[in-house]
């Protein structure tokens, strides 16, 4: 299996997860507080937006790294995206 090994790349990842964390338990405690569903639908769908962009960044960065044929990583985006 593949893994990333580039620690800049890893904390830049880990950071966009960090957002998105945040982003989440912001939608739940909109939801907590009764807000307005279209507000609701609104951040849940940034936060979507941001996994996406993070689940693309790491695919990058296995192409960048070069070790694994391109077949495997358009397996990965037929599979997962």
């Amino acid at each position: 299996m593949p893994t990333l090994r580039d620690a800049e790349k890893k904390r830049t990842l880990c950071a966009r997860l960090a957002r998105v964390e945040g982003q989440l338990r912001g939608i739940q405690k909109l939801i907590e507080d009764e807000a307005d569903c279209e507000k609701v639908a609104q951040q849940l769908s940034a936060a979507r937006k941001a996994l996406d962009k993070t689940f693309y960044a790491m695919l990058g960065c296995m192409i960048e790294e070069g070790d694994q044929p391109l077949a495997h990583v358009s397996e990965m985006l037929v599979k997962f995206a």
